[in-house]
């Protein structure tokens, strides 16, 4: 049973947490707090999995089964402008993702793991850089599931697009991959009065950017889901003066890997063909950060029972073309990952913004939630079976 005073202390964990956020791979003062209270609810830590990863596994029973939960540590680059009693003391750092109530909800778990009655073994895993940077991909990599095996491997985002106690996880693709892109294009740079002495990188730029709206539109099956964005455009400094280059930049997102292909090779083609009919240079550097998050079947449903044993109400929802690292373990494990709804009554700010403050009334039931699945996934045999 999940108490008041420890959802109490939970909240307090949480409100420390969101006053000392931390980048991707900077999330030192963090790790050292999350190892801390492991080691003081008595698990086994393991430390510096992608440089400031945590891990605290504990044992019970005699079976060999194991599963991870995992929450993410990193903040993001904003600067807060939620007037709160615990807000950011990092200017220009803040969790405005719900990454602290991620792990506050993951600690109140592993404070009450040895009353659980189960038979096997639970990791809590506490991953930095999800946003971007990849951190569960580093994990993997650096041997996580090979040095601490697992069956299954759970992760859970709050939602604030859903009402408080619902939950969703559904079989399948639920986050999209997503990359990054920079299209540098270079001409010739010359005064605003005579642009024809020049060679025009703007103007080429312009219609680079226009040109690529047809990717999705005329290269992705309308059966299929696809989005190419525009975000960023850096050029020139001063009102008379042509640029000598221009530099556009973007993400796209995706979940077949047909349509990532199609993404990728037809805004390298784009981009060249349409600077050089302009005669300007062009060089694009692509990135493939994310792949898609990929619910295993029946880890899914494992998901959804234990949110129903934890009194949420499972919904359906379709996907999101937001992208998440667990992707990464998901990869190297069957799992799942859900969303646990979040949203405000009296104000919804979404994630990112630097209004979002994590909902402390949704901490209960998220520890519900993890503590369901070691019910569940762990359960002793009964007699006789």
């Amino acid at each position: 049973m999940v108490t008041a005073d420890l959802v109490k202390k939970a909240v307090a964990w949480r409100r420390h947490l969101h006053s000392i956020p931390e980048l991707a791979y900077e999330e030192h003062e963090t790790s050292a707090f999350v190892a801390g209270l492991l080691v003081e609810f008595g698990l086994s830590v393991e430390t510096g999995y992608a440089g400031t990863g945590v891990v605290g596994s504990l044992k019970k029973g005699v079976s060999e089964r194991a599963i991870g939960l995992r929450a993410d540590m990193d903040a993001l680059p904003i600067l807060e402008r939620a007037e709160i009693a615990y807000r950011s003391t990092k200017p220009g750092r803040m969790h405005a993702c719900g990454h602290d109530g991620h792990m506050a909800m993951l600690l109140a778990a592993a404070a009450m793991a040895h009353s659980l009655d189960f038979d096997g073994t639970v990791r809590f895993i506490f991953q930095p850089a999800e946003e971007n940077e990849g951190g569960g991909r580093r994990m993997v990599e650096e041997g996580l599931f090979r040095k601490l095996p697992v069956d299954m491997v759970f992760g859970l985002h709050n939602w604030p697009q859903l009402p408080v106690g619902a939950f969703v996880a559904g079989d399948g693709p639920i986050m999209a991959a997503f990359s990054t892109f920079d299209i540098e294009i270079t001409g010739k740079g010359a005064h605003g009065a005579m642009p024809h002495e020049g060679v025009d990188p703007i103007v080429a730029g312009c219609a680079v950017v226009s040109a690529l709206q047809s990717v999705v539109s005329r290269n992705v099956s309308p059966l299929d889901t696809a989005v190419l964005s525009v975000t960023q455009i850096h050029a020139g400094d001063a009102y008379n003066v042509i640029p000598d280059r221009i530099v556009i930049r973007g993400t796209g997102r995706w979940f077949s890997e047909e349509a990532g292909d199609s993404l990728e090779t037809r805004l390298r083609k784009i981009a060249r063909d349409v600077a050089q009919a302009h005669d300007c240079l062009c060089e694009v550097r692509y990135q493939r950060r994310y792949p898609a998050t990929v619910n295993d079947a029946a880890a899914a449903s494992r998901a959804r029972a234990a949110a129903g044993y934890a009194g949420l109400v499972v919904q359906p929802s379709l996907p999101s073309m937001a992208s998440e690292d667990f992707a990464f373990m998901l990869g190297a494990a069957p799992g799942a990952y859900g969303w646990l709804g979040s949203a405000k009554e009296d104000e919804n700010p979404g994630l990112h913004s630097p209004h979002f403050d994590f909902n402390d009334a949704v901490i209960e039931n998220g520890v519900r939630y993890w503590t369901g699945l070691i019910d569940t996934c762990l359960a002793r045999p009964t007699a006789g079976a």
